[in-house]
């Protein structure tokens, strides 16, 4: 049995004619639900009532954890080759429904055996694109072979592990440029492998950078806190399901799953003076979160994640400019990756901390800087974190679902929890205003929308390997290896040929990685001391001098132009 989980904002179908010997022949001919955890199910050869039964008491759990009311299943024959007759998976599929409505979920389902219109609005996670598998699927290891030729580099044409991913996939380019994989003794956490871990550590270094230009201090603080701390924040009330917790001894331990708390306890661990403020942090320590496994999806959603995250305690009279502030800042950052966003006002959720009134305060104060910044966002109601209003800044992947990456939630409950306090200009003991922002927000998913922007063709600032150095024959290999030299010196990351390969066979293996350039090394070359070069894109400049390569090359990379100068 394979089940596509969605969570979906709305699902829609109607009927058309019957496709199958076996149907529900007295089915309604139109259906719409919304706010539904919708199942589509292919029943397979082999399924029975208990794989039937463990998948639908598995489903009612993992929509009461994310609060759907509704749950919707839906026949959806074109995920298997394997499919049950039509009678038997039509029994089946009733005795799902059947089971399904014991739950006190409400549950709806769309007839079997049609040929259906449908439409299906899914929510911030891409579930559709997870296969849950039961029974035999369940054990067979399916790889997706890649196009292969005779003069291709079988060495660096990866078997796909992923499942049916559309080719602009970040799966399937990490895979292809050896960037990251994911492995089963640590699930839904990334590891790095060396090319990867350079276009990440490339990001931090761009986001350290610009933080530092606008006045942010990094901090770090311990992965593993007592739960009495996130009893004061809320958070043990509000995302406790969402903790990795652990007893010893006689404490309650939990590994860090947000900054915020353990930040203000350095605010705390002194006095502070009105002039003092803004203080402005920066944190990019590890996060665990206890996601659901239906959700966790390559990079876009992780259990272990890094956050540019940063917390900016200010007077109540300095929040608008900070928010101002922080509005330019993501608006430099997302200018240099070239990456298209939009702005959304997310308000009081039904499970919030604090009164009203105060958020009214803090939704007006943002609806103001939007205001006076010419923005035009979108509201979604109730979907602000529990302490504060937020504003989100979203991006879109290459299948075109939007993500929340960047935020800024303006928050007056947690340092009153928290107790926080700062002197006056009276003298007085005043409460500061807490702005929680990320520019990126989880740098997993900002790196995995940002692969799929690219199509596995970063800038050059970014590129794993910078220049490839090819010989064309060994004569020119000693002045091929002078060359690599060169750039290495100069800061350049490259990567030197010198194998027996054709020409054509090495500039192949640098298109597949997309390496942005490549020099090109013959006895001309070598005799006349100076370079052929060859970009991505095709163009090509022969007979230039090493330093006339190097120097523009250098600019593009210190400017992290998006456009290479060749």
């Amino acid at each position: 049995m394979k089940i596509l989980q969605s969570d979906a904002n709305k699902i829609e179908w109607e009927l058309i004619k019957p496709e199958a010997a076996s149907y529900d022949k007295d089915a309604e001919k139109k259906g719409s639900v919304e706010d539904a955890l919708v199942l589509m199910v292919a029943v397979e050869k082999g399924d029975t009532e208990e794989l039937a039964s463990k998948a639908v008491k598995e489903a009612v759990a993992f929509a009461d954890k994310l609060k759907r009311q509704n749950l919707v299943v839906y026949p959806f024959a074109h995920i298997s080759s394997n499919l049950e007759k039509p009678d038997k998976a039509m029994a089946l599929f009733h005795f799902m429904i059947n089971e399904a409505k014991k739950s006190k979920i409400t549950v709806f389902n769309s007839a079997f055996g049609w040929n259906k219109a449908w439409s299906m609005d899914v929510k911030g996670h891409p579930m559709a694109e997870q296969y849950k598998a039961y029974g035999e699927s369940a054990s067979k290891k399916v790889e997706t072979a890649r196009p292969k030729k005779k003069d291709i580099d079988t060495s660096i044409v990866r078997k796909s592990t992923w499942v049916d991913l559309p080719e602009g996939d970040h799966r399937l380019i990490g895979e292809r440029q050896d960037l990251f994989s994911f492995q089963e003794v640590s699930p839904a956490m990334v590891y790095w492998h060396p090319n990867g871990f350079i276009i990440y550590q490339e990001v931090l270094k761009f986001i350290r950078e610009k933080e530092a230009e606008y006045g942010y201090q990094e901090v770090s603080t311990p992965i593993v806190n007592n739960i009495a701390l996130y009893k004061v924040s809320g958070h043990s009330d509000h995302f406790a399901d969402n903790m990795f917790l652990f007893e010893n001894g006689n404490e309650t331990l939990g590994l860090k799953p947000m900054n915020c708390p353990p930040t203000i306890l350095i605010y705390k661990s002194r006095k502070w003076s009105y002039r003092e403020l803004p203080f402005r942090t920066a944190i990019f320590d590890k996060l665990y979160r206890s996601e659901l496994s239906g959700v966790t999806t390559g990079l876009f959603r992780v259990r272990e994640m890094t956050q540019d995250d940063g917390h900016i305690f200010v007077r109540e009279d300095q929040l608008q400019e900070e928010l101002k502030s922080f509005i330019k800042m993501v608006t430099e950052i997302y200018a240099v990756f070239g990456i298209p966003y939009k702005v959304c006002l997310s308000t009081m959720p039904d499970d919030h901390a604090g009164d009203e009134e105060v958020w009214e305060k803090a939704i007006a104060v943002l609806k103001e800087t939007l205001r006076l910044n010419k923005i035009k966002y979108e509201v979604k109601e109730k979907e602000g974190a529990f302490y504060g209003p937020k504003l989100e800044f979203h991006i879109t992947d290459s299948l075109g679902r939007s993500w929340q990456c960047g935020t800024a939630q303006v928050d007056y409950n947690m340092p009153r929890s928290f107790q926080m306090e700062y002197t006056g200009e009276d003298g007085k003991a005043h409460t500061p205003v807490n702005i929680h922002r990320a520019a990126l927000g989880t740098l997993e998913r900002f790196l995995g929308v940002m692969i799929e922007h690219y199509k596995g063709k970063f800038p050059t600032w970014l590129a794993p390997v910078q220049v490839k150095v090819l010989s064309i024959s060994d004569q020119s290999s000693k002045y091929a290896e002078q060359v690599y030299e060169e750039m290495k010196k100069n800061g350049i990351r490259a990567e030197l040929d010198i194998s027996d390969k054709t020409l054509e066979h090495k500039i192949r293996d640098g298109q597949l990685l997309q390496i942005p350039y490549m020099i090109i090394l013959g006895r001309k070359e070598m005799d006349a001391k100076n370079i052929s070069v060859r970009s991505r894109s095709g163009k090509q400049k022969m007979g230039i001098g090493i330093q006339d390569f190097v120097a523009p090359l250098k600019e593009e990379i210190q400017k992290r132009k998006k456009d290479q100068m060749l």
